[in-house]
């Protein structure tokens, strides 16, 4: 981490326009309801060709949008770069994701008149909701904004999307959302699939607007809260996928300690300050063995990296950052280790290393446990382990929670309780940085999130489909998805048997669902299990 020295901001450039009016929004919204109709009913090659077209209309524009995004945020040429390239991979992903089809749930079960009740020919998938209203995030200016994982899955999903983009780079997010329309509707999506609006009170407009049918949103307790109760106070109340808040504990064995403290200690270091501290997942709570001296070892590593004084994302969290770390090393349960917790400058944050005891964390959660968004950790002493996990309780919900310890460990105990209170269980890392890929988990029991789905990875569109049934449907009236002889060749579940296309495309023999397969559907099989495909 580069030490600046507390140099001044420099003024942020206005956005190319003012705040989106109602009228404006209405019409936004109108045309994505009128794009629903063409997504609804588009198919998975379509989709994937619109979704590859926007990552590389990204891509090639990476050397115009990485110097805004620099101007706007202050995060530098090189994280950002990474950035714009983790984006587009994630479009990418979902562009295979939906070729696959695994993601539809794609379930046939065949008539069965020997079940009580007898059973019809039902056939069940999932299908998109309609338009969705999405929140750009501050410190993620690319894969968690305009082009973010939110709007990457729900387009994959057939979701038109709403974009309202984020005060923090206001010509980053207009230009970003212009790049991406243009791309899609260039490669045959309907006008209206992508709109950009801004302004809070549109904001605000927007979870209200009956033509939105969900929400994702990625920033603080109290402005997801907010929009969150107003989703729910709807005359027709939405899904509100919120990721808000969380200080991802991390415990650290006694063991692991005698083993290892000073490569712990270094670790930790670079994963608090990393960015600024501005990760949902910088590892806010540390639970250690009591008297160890790792707050000093914590505290020699930031001197050795030379971390100090760094531009914020914005004056705003600078400022909550200032005053949220002041309140807690004024705590009389906590004691400064590193870092001077008052004497922060404007715009900027400087490391700061605090500790305290299992008893005072116990005391008193809502202080102790309150989330500092920026460079900051609390070092919590324990007793023994049983003491650690009392506090980890306390916590409450996090999106990770990590545990350091020694091969051979008895680590079961453990386990439960990190399972209990987060969406991603650690072992011998360190929480900042999210993989997209399949199995990835980015959400966890609230505050953290509003949801128990994931805002990371494939199954993130799990959140912006609907299941929906088809009972004793002729062939033609089915979606492809679900007709005889799995016309598309993707797996589904056939009368309870996880059928897997050994290739692009099944016929009728290998296919359970087809007429004359085996399949309890089929004349003079009733009732007979079917061959798995």
């Amino acid at each position: 981490m580069t030490d600046t020295a507390a140099p001044a901001r420099a003024a942020a450039a206005p956005a190319t326009t003012g705040d989106t009016t109602r009228e404006q929004l209405d019409a936004v919204a109108a045309a994505a309801r009128r794009a629903f109709a063409v997504t609804v009913a588009s198919s998975a090659a379509e989709r994937a060709a619109w979704i590859r077209a926007a990552a590389d209309a990204l891509d090639a524009a990476r050397d115009e949008l990485v110097p805004i995004a620099d101007e706007e945020t202050h995060l530098g040429t090189a994280r950002l770069t990474g950035e714009v390239a983790r984006t587009t991979a994630q479009l990418r992903l979902f562009a295979d994701a939906i070729l696959e089809g695994s993601y539809l749930e794609a379930t046939i079960d065949h008539p069965d008149a020997t079940t009580i009740p007898p059973r019809p020919n039902l056939r069940r998938m999932l299908r998109p909701l309609g338009p969705v209203a999405v929140f750009g995030a501050s410190n993620f200016p690319f894969a968690f904004s305009v082009a973010g994982g939110d709007t990457a899955s729900a387009l994959a999903a057939g979701c038109p999307v709403i974009v309202k983009g984020h005060p923090a780079h206001p010509r980053l997010s207009a230009r970003t959302a212009e790049i991406v329309r243009d791309a899609l509707v260039a490669a045959g999506a309907p006008e209206g699939i992508f709109g950009h609006v801004t302004g809070h009170e549109t904001g605000v407009a927007l979870v209200q607007h009956p033509e939105i049918r969900a929400v994702g949103f990625t920033g603080s307790l109290a402005g997801g809260r907010a929009l969150f109760d107003l989703a729910q106070q709807r005359p027709d109340p939405i899904p509100f996928y919120g990721e808000l808040s969380a200080v991802n504990p991390v415990l650290i064995t006694p063991a692991a300690i005698e083993a290892r403290a000073d490569e712990l200690a270094t670790g930790l270091a670079g994963s608090f300050t990393l960015g600024a501290g501005q990760f949902c997942t910088n590892p806010g709570v540390v639970l250690v063995p009591a008297g160890s001296g790792f707050g000093e070892r914590v505290a020699a590593a930031l001197a050795a990296a030379s971390a100090g004084a760094v531009f914020m994302l914005t004056d705003g969290i600078a400022g909550a950052f200032a005053s949220g770390i002041a309140r807690l090393g004024a705590h009389d349960g906590v004691d400064v280790v590193a870092g001077d917790p008052a004497a922060q400058q404007a715009g900027t944050g400087s490391p700061v290393v605090l500790r305290t005891t299992t008893a005072a964390v116990i005391a008193d959660p809502d202080t102790l446990l309150h989330e500092c968004f920026g460079p900051s950790t609390l070092i919590v002493e324990y007793t023994d382990v049983a003491d650690a996990l009392d506090a980890v309780r306390a916590v409450g919900g996090s999106l990770t929670a990590t545990v350091h310890a020694e091969p051979g460990e008895e680590l079961g105990p453990v386990v439960d309780v990190l399972s209990e209170i987060a969406g991603r269980v650690l072992f011998a890392g360190w929480p900042t940085g999210v993989a997209v890929s399949w199995a990835q988990q980015h959400g966890g029991p609230y505050p953290s999130s509003t949801t128990i789905h994931t805002s990371v990875g494939v199954t993130a569109m799990r959140r912006f489909l609907r299941p929906i049934a088809f009972q004793d449907a002729p062939d033609a009236a089915l979606p492809p998805e679900l007709r005889d002889g799995n016309p598309l060749g993707i797996p589904r579940r056939v009368d309870g048997v996880l059928t897997l296309p050994a290739a692009a495309g099944t016929d009728a023999s290998t296919d359970p669902g087809a007429p004359g397969s085996g399949s309890p559907g089929s004349a003079g099989a009733a009732g007979a299990a079917p061959a798995a495909g």
